[in-house]
């Protein structure tokens, strides 16, 4: 396929005029390689076309949001009936109690439910409803999980004091003493648990959490009146049609949630317990467009589909199926491939590759061939996804490591990347 980023290029130098660094945020590409486009067009399906006109089979998903496929006909309907009669109104519309509804009956934890927009919205919603429970300060989160980007959470120090998470306690994930520690430090005064459902952090292998550190963390907030809060906003819908903590035995007092639940219309939501209702009832959280009936409704059509299709079994099966391909490949042309977390949002990192230069050479071949792969973070399947999109991919992927092994790809790592993980 022939390739060109004329038009991005532009659209770059012209951002970069007026916007801060030309682009901020997780969707920044100033550490990817130069080649990955920073501007779209449009998607359909599981494909989604930059700019320039290129077309990509997409296994990055928007980083998360696109769990039917670009433009899925059924909620794209569901969101334009809603549209035309209204969508940010004096007050919400009754597809909100909807919603709420439909989560209720589907999320076995849940009994109520609030939305907002963003996975950082959810997650700074629970933090004040766990400290508003008992009135207690001190939230446990594990070290180096990423919850968002409030002064409390982000990643990035810039712009933010240690007052900030001057009540942020810190543990090691899956570690059951780490975590016995930390409540014995500041007992009497924890208020919530912050529990990713896996580790799934960028730039590393992922993993799963041990069942018993799971158990663990439900039983100490039992004895310590703290609330479990499990961050379903990256994995939510993706590994179980329930909350992801669920098929452990483990249910939290609340979960957020965000990305996919509305087929990629702007939405999150805060689920909660009967025993936290009271305090979710007493906290002051909203936004101008945190009631909005357009995303709601997708919502709601976007989980009926998650309740009465097979979605769940084919990202399943296609990244089963993408996994074992990319296994034999890399395997065929000599190079050492980690394949680590659920195979429906797949990290794939290399082998005696710490500056990255063998994933950005992998993966700018794979973009020269029509496939979207991310270097460092970890993909997203669709429900789109399908043989054709396989088929492709794994001839894509074949030839990109036949460049690699050749000496062809440009091997070189990211000046920016090598900045960061430098200062960790």
């Amino acid at each position: 396929m022939s390739w060109t980023n004329e038009a991005d290029q532009d659209l770059r130098a012209r951002a970069q005029q007026v916007i801060p660094g030309g682009m901020y945020g997780h969707e920044s590409t100033r550490l990817l390689p130069a080649e990955f486009p920073q501007f779209y067009l449009r998607g359909k399906g599981a494909r989604i076309w930059d700019v320039d006109g290129t077309r990509y089979i997409d296994h990055l998903c928007a980083y998360g949001p696109n769990l039917f496929g670009y433009g899925f006909e059924p909620v794209e309907a569901a969101a334009a009936a809603q549209q035309r009669l209204g969508d940010t109104l004096n007050g919400p519309a009754e597809v909100m109690v909807k919603l709420a509804e439909a989560f209720v009956s589907q999320v076995s934890h849940a009994d109520w439910a609030m939305f907002c927009k963003n996975g950082t919205d959810a997650n700074s919603m629970a933090l004040v409803v766990a400290r508003a429970h008992k009135s207690r300060k001190t939230i446990l989160c594990a070290k180096g999980a990423y919850h968002g980007a409030a002064p409390w959470n982000t990643p990035r120090p810039a712009g933010i004091l240690p007052e900030d998470r001057a009540h942020i306690a810190y543990f090691q994930y899956n570690d059951a003493d780490s975590l016995v520690d930390v409540f014995k430090a500041h007992a009497g005064d924890v208020a919530g648990v912050f529990a990713t459902p896996f580790r799934h952090e960028v730039f590393y292998d992922q993993y799963e959490p041990d069942v018993e550190y799971a158990r663990l963390a439900r039983r100490l907030c039992d004895e310590n009146d703290a609330l479990l809060i499990v961050d379903d906003v990256r994995a939510g819908f993706r590994l179980a049609r329930d909350c992801s903590w669920e098929p452990l035995g483990v249910r939290p007092d609340l979960s957020t949630w965000g990305k996919c639940f509305a087929n990629g219309y702007p939405i999150s939501a805060l689920l909660g317990s009967e025993k936290a209702r009271a305090a979710a009832k007493e906290v002051f959280v909203t936004g101008s467009f945190w009631f909005q009936a357009t995303p709601m409704a997708a919502a709601v059509e976007t989980l009926r589909h998650i309740r009465e299709t097979d979605y769940l079994e084919r990202l399943q099966n296609y990244g089963r199926r993408l996994r074992e391909g990319l296994a034999q490949q890399a395997g065929m042309h000599g190079f050492g491939l980690r394949q680590t977390g659920p195979v429906v949002m797949p990290q794939i990192l290399f082998e005696d590759d710490a500056d990255f230069r063998i994933g950005y050479g992998w993966t700018v071949e794979c973009l020269k061939r029509g496939v979207y792969f991310h270097p460092y973070h970890n993909g997203f399947i669709s429900a789109a996804h399908g043989d054709t999109e396989l088929n492709e991919t794994l001839d894509a992927t074949d030839r990109a490591f036949e460049a690699l092994k050749a000496g062809k790809a440009a091997l070189k790592p990211n000046a920016a990347l090598m900045q960061l993980l430098a200062h960790g």
